[in-house]
């Protein structure tokens, strides 16, 4: 259905439109993935449906369609605007108080990927500095980055990092359905009900904006970040305007879903099945590790053990404010312990990895 048609039939195409038919073809894919998922009373349909279907048609078909990079911030913006109205002056009182237990469930999940970094490297003898790019919080790309001007092979690290997000996304909402039990039906379908243009405009002009300015002060996730923080001051300010309709949540999560499911590829997972395996299977006990720190904190806190465990996963601060708020958690808080994270761990990364990858350069 993806795959690429004749030199023939490219040839007759005027425009190079074909690459965009594709792409289209491939987001109607992950819509119905969606509705499926949605009627199955699946958590996270909207995300977890494109990304599943996504994933198997790029590892089994190798497909040609190209799904461009600048797909995700457009997810991110939508998503990270409406979190930002969740904030509210009362938000930051309890903000200030938790305030420790943050710091502590940031230094705890530090703790589990060093741990499971140092055990990644000793089990399958890879670079310590590749081990730790594949497990820590932070975007595909960027670790891309990082590994690349460390001398390493950027692909298997992009690779982890996709394992990471995407386990994170599919294994953690699945697990806390089958621990509170699975709702019985279908949940609400989203519907073109109550789209207010004018509404929808603000605020996308809102997160444009707060996504340019971050990026401009070079502020670490800028396309989460930014539009949460102008919608965030909107909000405190009491401009709160209309959140978003449920059909454009469900239109961000399925833009997000595909970028994540297209990002495996099938050459890779083929000619590598250790490093896969090995990856899954760190994933896993990574998420297992701080998932059990955030139960730790959570008795010893009297935090909602729920709350706590998905502040601690090692997800993507999109991925975990919308796991959030679909669970019905508490979105604010949640986001703000992976909010302390980011500025916690993001500054540090850098130098970390050139501390190791020093350290391994000179012992060779």
């Amino acid at each position: 259905m993806f795959t690429e048609p004749s030199q023939q039939a490219i040839a007759s195409h005027t425009g190079g439109w074909w690459p965009t038919v594709l792409l289209a073809m491939l987001l109607v894919v992950s819509m119905l993935a969606g509705w499926a998922f949605e009627h199955l009373g699946a958590p996270l349909p909207w995300m977890i449906g494109p990304l599943v279907v996504t994933a198997a048609i790029f590892i089994g078909f190798k497909p040609k369609v190209r799904v461009p990079k600048r797909l995700r911030p457009i997810g991110q913006v939508v998503v990270s605007t409406q979190i930002g109205l969740a904030f509210s002056p009362q938000a930051w009182d309890m903000l200030v108080d938790y305030f420790p237990v943050i710091v502590g469930t940031t230094l705890a999940s530090g703790a589990c990927i060093g741990a499971v970094s140092l055990l990644m490297a000793h089990i399958t003898g890879q670079k310590l500095t590749q081990a730790f790019l594949s497990n820590v919080p932070t975007s595909p790309v960027e670790a891309e980055m990082m590994a690349i001007a460390a001398g390493i092979d950027p692909t298997p690290v992009v690779f982890s990092q996709t394992l990471r997000l995407s386990a994170v996304v599919v294994v953690l909402p699945i697990t806390l359905y089958a621990i509170e039990g699975w709702p019985e039906g279908a949940r609400t379908m989203v519907s073109l009900s109550a789209l207010d243009p004018i509404n929808i405009a603000f605020l996308i002009t809102a997160g444009v904006s707060g996504s340019w300015i971050a990026r401009s002060l070079r502020v670490p996730n800028p396309n989460f970040l930014g539009p949460m923080a102008v919608s965030a001051i909107l909000s405190v300010m009491t401009i709160s305007p209309v959140p978003y309709p449920p059909m454009l949540m469900a239109l961000a999560q399925i833009v997000l879903g595909t970028w994540l499911g297209a990002t495996f590829r099938r050459s890779f997972v083929t000619s590598a099945l250790g490093l896969t395996f090995a990856s899954l299977s760190f994933t896993l006990l990574l998420l297992l590790l701080c998932s059990l720190s955030g139960f730790a904190i959570a008795t010893l806190s009297g935090l909602d053990w729920q709350t706590v465990v998905l502040s601690a996963a090692p997800g993507g601060v999109t991925e975990m404010a919308l796991t959030a708020k679909f669970l019905g958690q508490n979105v604010v808080l949640i986001t703000t312990f992976h909010l302390v994270r980011i500025f916690i761990f993001m500054p540090n990364i850098p130098w970390i990895v050139r501390l190791i990858a020093s350290h391994e350069n000179t012992n060779k």
